[in-house]
C-alpha cells in the first residue's frame, strides 16, 4: 500500500502531465492485449467479451480525464485498465 500512496501523491502532485502520458500508454497496452487477444484462437464469444471489457475500461480512463473526476477515481481507474490489459496479455501468452 506503501507504494500505491507514493504513486498516488506524485500523480496528484502533476496530474495534468501524467494523465496525457498515461492515456497514450495506457491506450498502447490497450491495443497490444486487444491484438494479442483476436490472435488466439478462443471462442468468439469469449474474445469479443474481453475485447469489450479492454474497451471499456480504456475508454473509461479517457473520459474520466476529460470529465476532470477527483484525482484518486482517475488513478484508481488508471490501474484498474493497465492491469486487466497487462493481465489479458499475459493469459494470452500462455
Amino acid at each position: 500500500m506503501k507504494i500505491y500512496y507514493r504513486l498516488l501523491t506524485e500523480f496528484k502532485r502533476e496530474q495534468t502531465g501524467y494523465s496525457t502520458i498515461a492515456i497514450i500508454g495506457q491506450s498502447c497496452i490497450g491495443s497490444v492485449a486487444a491484438m494479442m487477444l483476436l490472435m488466439n484462437h478462443i471462442p468468439t464469444a469469449v474474445k469479443f467479451t474481453f475485447l469489450f471489457l479492454i474497451t471499456i475500461f480504456c475508454m473509461a480512463y479517457n473520459a474520466a480525464v476529460l470529465a476532470q473526476l477527483k484525482t484518486k477515481t482517475t488513478f484508481n481507474i488508471l490501474l484498474l485498465s493497465v492491469l486487466f490489459s497487462i493481465l489479458t496479455i499475459i493469459a494470452n501468452l500462455i
